[in-house]
This record gives C-alpha cells, structure tokens and sequence, in this order.
C-alpha cells in the first residue's frame, strides 16, 4: 500500500554572485545526489540561478539570459530524475521582473510562482529591481518554444501530496500566500529563501515556521541562501529546515562555509487526517473562496515510496515527551487539569468527602494523588479523603501494605472491607462453583467493590472517584457495571504509560518514605489481582500477559484515533519504533487483538461516567469519541 510518506529536501548549495553556470552545476551535483536516495520534492534558495544579492546587475541583460540558459541546463541534466525540482531564478515577463520559483520534474518545465510581497526595509531593496506576483497580468511565459504556466499554481503529486511554493518573506507577511495556498487544498508548502544570519534570526525563523506549520495543517521546507551571497553589508544564513504540523523535523546547522541540506520523510496522510477532522480549517477555506482568486493544479508525476526508503525516527511513546525537562511540565499540567476537574466537581455538589478504592496499583495511587491535590485546593482535611482497600481472592502482600502506607502517609481515612465472604455467598446464590476461575469469578469481585463503594458513598454522603484508565477503556479492559462504573473519573483520560511518569513526578516532592511506596508501586506488575496468588503469595495475573503490552497498545491507539491509520500502516509503524523491542508477529498478533477489543468494548464507553479529559486523545462519547456499540470491523481486520 501507498503509505502516504514524501521524502523531501532543502538544499542550499554553495553560490556565486552573478554566476548562473556555476551556480547551476554546484545544484545539479546536490539534485543528483539526492535524488539517488529517491528524494520526492526539492526545494533551493531564493534566487539560487543569480544569487540575491546581485544588487542593480539584475538590470543586466545578459545576467537574465544567462539564469534563462542555466535553467535549460538544469531541465537537461535531471530529465532522468522523478523528483519535483524548485529552484529560484529572476524572470522576465513583459518587460516586468519577477523574483520566482521554476519548478520542473522529469526535464520538464511545470511552471513559475513569482513572489508576492517584496521586502523593502533593513537593507533589502527588492522593489527596486522586482515587481510583485500580484501584478502579474498574464498566466503563461514562452520559454525555449514551450508555454509554460506563471502565476498562481499548486503541483499535485499522487493523491495525496499537493505542494505550494512562497518566497522568502511571503512566510512573514500577516495573510501568507502559503496559508491561501492551504485553504486552496496545498498540504505541503516550500519556501525558496534568502535569510541574513542576524543574531536570533534563525530562532525567529524556526518559530514561524512551526507556527505556520501548525496552524495551516500542513508540511513545509525551507531552504535559505548560501553563505557564498555577497558579504558586503551582512552574511547570509544558509538554514534548511523541514517542519511539519507544529513541530521541526529536521534542520541543518548555519555557521558552516559549505552546502548545506535537511532530508526528511514526512508523513502527509496524517497531515490530511487532521484537516479532516478541523472544521475551523473547513470553513476558513469556504471563506477564502470569496476573497481569493482561483490556483492552477498541475499534475506532477509521482511514485511512492519504497518501505525501505521511508526513513523516519517514530515515537515508540507518544503519549510521553522524551525530553525530561518537557515530560515533568507535561505531567504537571496533566495532575493540574485533573485535581481541577475534581475541585470543580465537589464544589458543585457541595461534597466535602471523597470515596476511592485504593489497590496499591499505579490507577489507584494516581487517583489518590489527585484527589490529595484537589482537597488542598480546596482547603479541606485530608481525613475527609475515604480510601477503601477490599481484599480479594488475589490481593496479593506486596499491594496490600504498599495501600495501606500510602494512605497512612497521606493522612487519609482507611477503611478495611473483605469481600471474600460476600463473593463466595453471592457465587453460591447464583450456583457457580468457586474452583472455575473465569469470568463470573471475577467479575464477581469486580462487582462487589463497586457496590460497597456506591453504598459507602452514599452513607457518606461522598463523591465516589473512579479509577480507570484511557487505555483499559480502549481494550474494554473493566468490568461493565464493576469498576467501570463511579461517579467522576479522573484518570480516564490518561493513558497508563503516562501513569508511572505522573507517579515519578509526584515521588519526587514527597518525602523519601512516601516516595519509596511510589516507586515500589510503579514497579509493581500491572494486575487487577482477581485471581489467587502463586504459591509464593506473589501475583499470578499479569495483565500484559494476557492482553499484551500496555505500550504497543497506547502507541495503536495513538495512531488509531490521532490520524485514523490503517492497520497495515500502523503495524509498519510500530515495527520501526519498537524494532529492538518486539518481533513483527509479536506486533502483528497484539494489534490484532487491540482492534477485536477495541471494536467489541464500545458499548463499555458509551455508558461512561463523567471524566478528566487530559490530552488530544478522549474516548468520551460525549465529546471526542462518537461509534455505534455494534459497528463491525472486518474491513479493519488482517
């Protein structure tokens, strides 16, 4: 399958003032090489054929002739390349100059976007020498006996990719032509550039970039001027970047006498994805049309990528940032928005207590953490915090004293009921027997728990506070009417590899008693301990044992719900970014088994109790997630 992946470059390759013959041959040596690693999209600096900064020999003939012929050059040396070149050049068109962008694929000349806002200000004086693309009258140029098209044009490649090209300062003007170009259905933007390496100037770019990027949904490459521009008054920074939605994913250094170039495969069905879903984009696109004249498509030639050749770095966690210092500022907003959600809810109520089961598990010891922030908030004793540990058939020691601690170290009230008794009663009642461990027998506790919460929380008169999690709530994995059922739930926007993160970053204000039981718990097996103990007494249900690992399940989610990703493409995916973790049939058979899950637990979500949304990814059906509990998912299947 076509995976939707576009390798791209930015090439700044060295230049000489006013020497088209060089200039082009030092592009075509950068074109070849690139487009042996089977580079799609290629984008040089503004201006590249003539270098910028020619001053008033832009009035020269013979230096526009001589950028005419360097271009029919670079038409002949790469007719034997697929890729979808931009180069930019001065062009003369009915006695206008024009500062543009020639684009060609296959020796083939596609067409020229001239650009649209001339900086005229901090030593730049291009309206001395150019006039803008908005005063353009015709929409053709005869080029060497062919009609080429100029103007306002988009270059669509395959079905997925649509590319614009800016120039320069056309990306810092307040309506760009590049966020048009968006509207106008461009998911991938280039800018050929010429950037003076001022102190703080690359910063400033970058930033503008990440932010177009992320507002107009889309890719975009950035190749700047090399350092061989004149240095009369200034040096020029040869940066290359490549951004996508937001984010920088990839850039070379500036303060290097030579070529210079960033690569990158970037993924634009996702980027497609997100349009999809944005109805703001959608509308502000309708509105365009009534101020905006039309774009010209021209249809490029496009041959996806081989697997081989997607070379990308994927995120094997991408609910949790990698940097540290990003990770606690993300795990301290995320407690934040959960402790508020919880403030906000007792203050409606007017309930002064609080009722949690406490396990000894990471869900537990979260919620409690929470709901300890949320009473300091609001100014209530901590003994107002009612935690309830019921023993079960597989309530294991290790848990159990790690519960009782960590209440103890809070200051919150504790209270002991065995349900044991109650369950062997209730599995006589309904005639089971209580040596078939299967599911009545376990749902059996699950059930139990929940009903002594509900009547203890009502006897209290206390807000009971669910535990559960978003990626038990994406397997299905709660019981329906058990612990799937409370009266507000704040970690049910929290993935559980987020969990232990969010556990660390509290550990770390805490005394060191207190967060010794943290970190014993975030070492403690993932278990709803509802089976017996083996006979060491240690736990002998591991839930990643029996559903798989949390962490492929969270990454499937990820790209499941984020960007609607195939299966096929999210088991590509996954097996880059956990290729020293997992074998691809391990992966294959667990993504299987999410989707089958996924899928059949629907109509678990659909009955959801109130919770914390925390990040992009909610399964509320309130708000975020809306399926039909009995959709099928064959077309889904392997």
């Amino acid at each position: 399958m076509d995976m939707g992946f576009i390798k791209v470059a930015a090439l700044s390759p060295v230049v000489e003032v006013a020497n088209p013959v060089k200039n082009v041959q030092n592009a075509v040596d950068e074109i070849l090489v690139a487009a042996k690693e089977n580079t799609q999209v290629i984008v040089l600096p503004e201006l590249f054929l003539s270098g910028y900064t020619c001053g008033d020999l832009f009035f020269q003939s013979k230096l526009i002739a001589e950028c005419k012929k360097s271009l029919l050059y670079m038409l002949e040396k790469t007719k034997e390349t697929n890729s979808l070149i931009f180069v930019g050049m001065p062009l003369c068109v009915e006695n206008c100059l024009y500062n543009v962008s020639a684009v060609m694929q296959k020796g083939n000349l596609l067409g020229f976007v001239p650009k649209t806002y001339l900086k005229n200000d901090s030593g730049f004086f291009e309206k001395r020498w150019f006039t803008s693309g908005k005063n353009l009258k015709t929409n053709s140029v005869l080029i060497s006996d062919k009609i080429v098209p100029v103007g306002r044009l988009l270059f669509k490649m395959g079905d997925n990719a649509v590319i614009g090209a800016e120039i320069c300062e056309d990306l810092f003007a307040p309506v760009s032509p590049s966020t048009i170009m968006a509207m106008k259905g461009a998911n991938i933007i280039v800018n050929l550039s010429a950037t003076q390496n001022i102190v703080s100037k690359y910063e400033q770019i970058k930033d503008f970039i990440k932010q177009h990027s992320a507002k107009d949904y889309c890719a975009y490459v950035f190749a700047s001027g090399s350092v061989g521009e004149s240095t009369t008054d200034c040096v020029f920074s040869n940066a290359c970047i490549v951004a996508k939605n937001g984010k920088i994913i990839n850039q070379s250094k500036t303060d290097e006498f030579r070529a210079n170039k960033a690569v990158a495969c970037i993924d634009i069905q996702n980027t497609n994805s997100q349009r999809l879903k944005n109805t703001s984009f959608k509308d502000n696109a309708s509105d365009c049309d009534d101020i905006f004249g039309e774009y010209r498509i021209i249809e490029c030639e496009m041959i996806p990528l081989d697997k081989k050749d997607i070379d990308i770095e994927v995120d094997a966690h991408p609910f949790v940032p990698k940097d540290l210092e990003k990770r606690e500022k993300h795990c301290k907003e995320v407690l934040s928005v959960q402790s508020l959600g919880l403030e906000k809810r007792m203050k409606h109520t007017k309930m002064e207590k609080v009722i949690v089961g406490i396990s000894g598990g990471l869900d537990s010891t979260l919620a409690l953490l929470v709901i300890e922030k949320a009473m300091k908030k609001l100014s209530l004793p901590m003994e107002n915090i009612i935690c309830v540990t019921m023993p079960g058939f597989g309530t294991t020691g290790q848990t159990y004293k790690n519960s009782v601690d960590l209440v103890s170290n809070v200051g919150a009230q504790l209270r002991e009921i065995d349900i044991r008794p109650a369950c062997i009663l209730h599995m006589e009642d309904i005639g089971h027997d209580i040596n078939i461990h299967d599911t009545t027998y376990e749902n059996t506790q699950a059930r139990q728990r929940t009903q002594i919460l509900m009547n203890l929380a009502n006897k209290e008169r206390a807000l009971l506070v669910g535990t559960g999690d978003l990626s038990e709530l994406a397997l299905g994995w709660c019981t329906y009417n058990g612990d799937h059922m409370s009266m507000y739930g704040v970690n049910s926007g929290v993935p559980k590899t987020l969990i232990p993160h969010l556990i660390e970053y509290v550990a770390k204000e805490m005394n060191s008693n207190t967060a010794k039981i943290l970190l014993d718990v975030i070492n403690t097996p993932v278990s709803p301990e509802l089976l017996p103990p083996n006979k060491n007494g240690e736990i002998n249900q591991k839930t990643e044992e029996q559903i798989g690992p949390y962490e492929l399940h969270d990454f499937f989610l990820y790209h499941f719900l984020q960007f609607g990703t195939e299966p096929e493409k999210i088991s590509f995916l996954a097996q880059r970014a956990f290729k020293k973790s997992y074998k691809s049939e391990e992966i294959e058979k667990w993504l299987d088994l999410f989707l089958k899950r996924f899928f059949a637990s629907q109509f678990k979500r659909s009955c959801l109790p109130d919770g914390v949304k925390v990040g992009s990814v909610s399964l509320s059906p309130r708000s975020d997630f809306k399926m039909p509990s009995d959709a099928s998912f064959n077309i889904w299947q392997a």
